[in-house]
């Protein structure tokens, strides 16, 4: 079936284009708010985790401990999560939302001039969708699954999740679907990320070294990027993905110091602190915004084309990076779970759109630079040469931003790999190497098949068809949670005597296996 989508999307770009993007349009503007209010509910759900009796139990036996060290787990996380994604986005949304604003209100004028008060809102927005949302997203899959594999001992499947709801039947028809649909939002979700990771080192590699911006270049990358994963796969999690996620954890962080060292510290520090107040002011009013075009339509269209977009984005996402979340994340209490995977992600997301974003609109409205001209792509290396640094500094910090990516692209290709391996080895832990190099390869191909042959066109078919599998996912989410409580509500209070219950019989307690 992935296949077939493959050669639609290579033969009939433009009908199938076409027919993603009308779909994905009338889900927002019909049932959008399935993915506005689920979304907030997510949040809501993971707050409430935190505070609740149920924070101290354990994904795992009560005598268990985390598997990985904080640093390495956070780097894992991060870098599946989000890390390309916020490379590729992080000077080119601000300056999007600086251009074409939320509300009428922050329109350029009639003589072309943004207000520079625009310049908060680009940033708080840009926060807002990529900031506590997303995340809480991911734990609503990514705990459900944590607790029922390890602290039940159920396969580490979507399907487990539904188990309390369904009993074993979860394991049947139903659950396989609620699987299949995983592996399709995870093949899709990631080639068109790396669709876009690859026009973006194309486009650095244009720009720094003259290098031609083609699809022979980018079929050289994809292989390249594609080969190295391989080997990080073979290399197994300790020696390849934990490795390459902490350096590039390292790696993106002396990027960020350095452009706000050379940049515009003032600016970014008085922006981003603005910016970040403006966001905790209008998170509820904002998670609840669903606008009529009859009171606004410059808003409405906008929360069409970026906040709806998001949720169901990210939704699509949540198979993925809640079975790779869940899969790193034995031992942890609940509570750590909830507070490592919610906030210390949103927090570095503030800073990077902070310094980077900030930079961006910082130039742009001073006119030292025009991002307007170029392609998303290219906002990142534009803003590197916008910043008054010059020769070699130029060229290493570029060289950075590229291995950045590049990286990136890797433990992408990687976490993929495992997560579609463990959905279609009906939950292992711990899946063949051979195979998880078929599914790294097939990913590569997957990516260079649609980008080469089809273009741009065919992985924005690709994006608005992961979109459209966001929303028969947000209502499975819901069942997760539903499920996840029903679980955790059997949990002995402190002080009481455990009592041995049926779905016990599944409980291995060897932890990793």
């Amino acid at each position: 079936m992935i296949i077939a989508f493959i050669v639609l999307g290579v033969v009939f770009t433009d009908p199938l284009l076409g027919a993603t993007e009308a779909t994905r349009v009338w889900i927002g503007e019909q049932v959008g708010w399935i993915y506005v209010l689920s979304t907030l509910f997510f949040l809501g759900t993971a707050i409430f985790l935190v505070l609740s009796r149920h924070g101290r139990v354990r994904l795992g036996p009560d005598d268990s401990r985390p598997a990985y060290n904080t640093l390495a787990w956070f780097a894992m996380l991060f870098t599946t999560g989000m890390g390309i994604g916020l490379v590729f986005w992080g000077v080119a949304e601000p300056i999007e939302h600086l251009h074409w604003p939320r509300t009428e209100a922050f329109l350029p004028g009639p003589d072309g001039r943004t207000d520079p008060e625009a310049a908060n809102e680009a940033l708080a927005l840009s926060f807002f969708h990529w900031g506590l949302h997303p995340w809480a997203i991911y734990i609503a899959l990514g705990l459900s699954l944590g607790y029922f594999a390890y602290r039940k001992g159920l396969p580490l499947r979507p399907a487990s999740a539904l188990h309390p709801l369904l009993g074993d039947r979860a394991f049947g028809w139903p659950g396989n679907l609620v699987d299949i649909l995983a592996v399709f939002g995870t093949i899709f979700g990631l080639a068109t990320s790396l669709g876009l990771g690859t026009l973006q080192i194309n486009g650095g590699l244009s720009q720094i070294f003259g290098v031609p911006n083609n699809d022979f270049v980018q079929t050289v990358i994809i292989t390249v990027i594609t080969g190295v994963a391989l080997f990080s796969v073979l290399s197994g999690i300790d020696k390849g993905l934990r490795r390459l996620s902490v350096i590039n954890l390292w790696l993106a962080f002396i990027l960020m110091v350095f452009v706000f060292l050379v940049g515009p510290k003032l600016w970014i520090i008085a922006g981003t602190t603005t910016a970040a107040g403006e966001y905790l002011s209008h998170l509820i009013s904002w998670s609840m915004s669903f606008p009529s075009p009859l009171v606004d339509a410059q808003a409405a269209e906008w929360t069409q084309a970026w906040t709806i977009f998001y949720w169901g984005w990210w939704i699509s996402w949540a198979p993925f990076v809640g079975v790779f979340l869940a899969r790193i994340s034995y031992g942890r209490t609940i509570r750590e779970f909830v507070l490592g995977a919610l906030l210390a992600p949103t927090t570095v997301c503030i800073l990077w759109f902070g310094v980077f974003g900030g930079s961006g609109i910082f130039y742009d409205l001073s006119g030292a630079a025009d991002f307007t001209t170029g392609d998303e792509s290219d906002a990142a290396f534009t803003l590197l040469d916008a910043l008054p640094i010059a020769g070699a500094a130029a060229i290493a910090a570029a060289i950075l931003l590229l291995v950045v990516v590049a990286i990136f692209f890797v433990t992408s290709a990687d976490s993929g790999s495992l997560v579609v391996d463990m959905l279609t080895n009906g939950g292992s832990r711990a899946p063949s190497k051979i195979q998880r190099g078929f599914w790294a390869v097939s990913l590569g191909a997957v990516t260079l098949i649609l980008l080469t042959l089809g273009g741009s066109d065919a992985l924005s078919a690709l994006q608005a068809a992961s979109v459209i599998t966001g929303l028969p996912f947000a209502i499975i989410l819901l069942f997760m949670v539903a499920g996840l409580f029903k679980g955790l509500n059997d949990e002995p209070r402190p002080g009481t005597p455990k009592k041995v219950r049926a779905e016990d019989r599944f409980s291995s307690g060897r932890g990793e296996g």
